[in-house]
């Protein structure tokens, strides 16, 4: 059993830590609620229900659902690969998959639209094969990958190479094939690692807003996410209406946050 703090001290760093905890989360989301209902519950239901607003919170979700399960795969495989196995340019490789991380949204969805727009790279040949990207939800769709593509790798990389390999080495030996040491022993012991980066990269696909803005155009009812949706309220001077749309993305989190401390629960239950 844990003991409590005893000392003056330590209960004065608890206080701090609660005091702090209360001015940095609490407020904002009281702020946040209050806003967005300061005129009424009735007005609050017509905000979010709005048509616009619900085209934003659907893309959101929508961009979510294809994102979060493309990047567990893909962070899995490639933690995978540069912790089981040794090859030149390894280290090379770990700096490509944090390189998404260091770069500015903006300057990642520049890239994009250089790439695919109309007078990009690829651009002319995907119009003249009649593919529209940018200023479309795919658009959306391939940037929000590209930026939130480190975080299930970067939960795996350092608990896989610390737990080591005698595991997966015994479940060979034993006359295991590659699919069943994967699904019934490295699976198992990095499966709360990639509910980690599946809840990271879930807040980050929900909350893009500087790459997401370059390559969706911001059309209204078309490719606004929720927090384009946020931002051009408040250009619209519709306080009330952004903080009803930034009320349903906090509840979005918030529950997120709940099924991850419910699984955790789960666990040490």
């Amino acid at each position: 059993m844990t003991p409590h703090p005893s000392s003056p001290g330590a209960k004065m760093l608890v206080a701090l830590s609660f005091l702090l905890a209360g001015l940095i989360l609490v407020v904002p989301l009281v702020l946040i609620f209050s806003f967005a209902l300061r005129e009424g519950l009735e007005v609050y239901v017509a905000n979010i229900v709005h048509p616009n607003t619900l085209h934003a919170i659907w893309l959101t979700v929508l961009t979510a659902l294809i994102v979060v399960p493309i990047n567990i795969v893909v962070g899995a495989a490639l933690a995978w690969l540069v912790t089981r196995f040794r090859f030149r340019g390894r280290q090379l490789l770990v700096s490509f998959i944090e390189l998404p991380a260091a770069m500015s949204p903006i300057v990642a969805g520049v890239v994009y639209l250089f790439l695919y727009g109309g007078q990009g790279l690829l651009g002319p040949s995907l119009q003249a094969a009649g593919i529209q990207i940018m200023f479309t939800p795919l658009a959306i769709v391939l940037v929000s990958l590209f930026v939130t593509a480190p975080y299930a790798a970067r939960e795996l990389i350092p608990l896989m190479s610390q737990q080591g390999t005698e595991d997966e080495e015994a479940a060979l030996s034993l006359g295991a094939n590659g699919w069943q040491m994967f699904f019934h022993v490295t699976l198992p012991n990095i499966s709360w690692a990639l509910v980690y980066g599946a809840v990271l990269t879930n807040a980050r696909v929900m909350g893009e807003f500087g790459a997401v803005s370059v390559v969706s155009g911001a059309i209204r009812g078309q490719t606004n996410t929720l927090p384009l949706q946020i931002n051009l309220l408040f250009n619209d001077f519709n306080v009330t209406g952004a903080f009803a749309a930034a009320s349903t993305l906090t509840l979005i989190a918030v529950v997120t946050l709940i099924i991850k401390s419910v699984l955790e629960a789960r666990r040490h239950a």
